[in-house]
């Protein structure tokens, strides 16, 4: 609320028709928002007034929203219905960018595009045409070759996603993947195929002849299946992405013979939050929304290496045994204490087989670890991925079972050895 322009609002708004097309906007964009709400939410402005911009916003904020996920889209299109004189012309530029004839002034925030969708309902209105030219040149485009939607959709930002869009990209997360190779263990088995003898199992096995050996018993070692940690950051920054990892991480946590031996999910922005036994809901709704209530810190601030050394002190050893995969997935943009954050993810790393961090910064082209907590983790993983697409997810499947694959940790360690 704080970042909204100070505009003022209109001397006589109409405010019981305009607060119900405001809520009709807020369902569209899937708030679940009813005929109840829109009376209190009448009732509500009438008993505190309609004097001050900031006790409105909270009134009708009270009224409307009522989970973390919701505050993004409600601040939007409270931005764009009340307090953004140009709002339909802003909406109109994110909807359609054509009609200026040029790429948008500014890219569009969290929830903008779906706050835009929202308040048009998807209808874009009649634009007046240019004047027909007698030597209008025909332009035929070959779009054989043009991305399908489902294509286009895997590299967008999980931020800059309508609502349609979200729901499709929780589908397609929903079917992906993340398999993992077995790992040897110490302990053995007898097999046909093995390639040690096992003598205490040929010694009893000639026992039951009188004494005589007649084959000798091999063995060979057992495999098994290592353990997936996620640690995810839900500050205000990593929500939406977040979400949506958490969308895929519900899939891979009930995927049947995904090879893992346990999934162990974890929020942290203020505190530390186990969240591994609500992903066991086989209902993701059910599950997010269990996940959402037991972590109360959505959208706050981000407090990395306190939450990474409660990590390493209370979980670590019950959760890190047998050689466990850690993805870390945070933008590591933290004000703390940078040597304590060096220190715990130096500690999260010799704990971990391997740690792989996915940063939702690297959607930027040129990006360069110039932050201070970046600078500090970056040495301490075993690879640096992006994680802001469907497609990025993809390509974690397909190189987390690829010890060498470090992505783009190599090219940014050589950038801070030159700079």
């Amino acid at each position: 609320m704080a970042q909204l322009p100070d505009l003022d609002l209109p001397e006589n708004p109409r405010l019981t028709h305009n607060i119900t097309h405001f809520a009709r906007a807020l369902r569209r964009a899937g708030l679940p928002v009813g005929p109840g709400r829109v009376m209190d939410a009448i009732r509500a402005v009438q008993a505190a007034g309609f004097t001050d911009k900031r006790d409105f916003y909270w009134t009708l904020h009270a009224c409307f929203v009522n989970r973390p996920e919701h505050r993004a889209v409600f601040s939007q299109i409270f931005r764009l219905y009340w307090r953004d004189p140009r709002y339909l012309e802003h909406m109109m530029a994110m909807m359609l960018p054509a009609i200026r004839g040029v790429q948008e002034e500014k890219p569009a925030q969290s929830a903008e595009k779906r706050a835009a969708q929202a308040l048009l309902d998807g209808q874009l209105p009649d634009l007046p045409q240019p004047e027909s030219d007698e030597q209008d040149t025909k332009i035929e485009v070959d779009a054989s070759q043009t991305m399908s939607s489902e294509e286009r959709l895997k590299t967008l930002d999980f931020e800059q996603m309508s609502a349609e869009e979200t729901a499709q990209a929780r589908r397609m997360l929903a079917r992906l993947k993340l398999p993992v190779k077995p790992l040897k263990s110490r302990r053995t088995q007898t097999s046909l195929r093995g390639h040690r003898v096992d003598w205490r199992g040929t010694m009893r096995a000639s026992l039951r002849r009188g004494g005589e050996t007649c084959d000798l018993v091999l063995k060979s070692h057992k495999t098994r299946y290592p353990n997936l940690v996620v640690l995810c950051d839900i500050s205000g920054s990593m929500s939406q992405y977040s979400r949506m990892v958490l969308h895929f991480l519900h899939a891979v946590a009930n995927e049947k013979g995904a090879g893992w031996a346990q999934v162990h999910a974890f929020t942290f922005g203020t505190r530390l939050t186990n969240i591994t036994r609500h992903l066991a809901t086989r209902d993701v709704d059910q599950a997010l929304k269990s996940a959402g209530a037991e972590a109360q810190d959505w959208e706050g601030g981000t407090r990395i290496g306190e939450c990474l050394h409660a990590f390493n002190r209370d979980w670590s050893r019950r959760v890190m045994g047998q050689g466990a995969v850690v993805l870390l997935i945070t933008d590591g943009l933290d004000r703390g204490d940078v040597a304590a954050l060096e220190k715990e993810t130096e500690r999260l790393h010799l704990s971990a087989r391997r740690l792989i961090w996915l940063n939702p910064l690297l959607r930027w082209d040129g990006f360069a670890p110039k932050a201070s907590g970046i600078k500090a983790m970056l040495p301490h993983v075993d690879a640096f991925r992006a994680g802001h697409s469907i497609a990025t997810l993809e390509q974690l499947a397909a190189a987390i079972s690829r010890p060498g694959d470090g992505g783009e940790k190599d090219r940014l360690m050589a950038l801070l050895r030159a700079g």
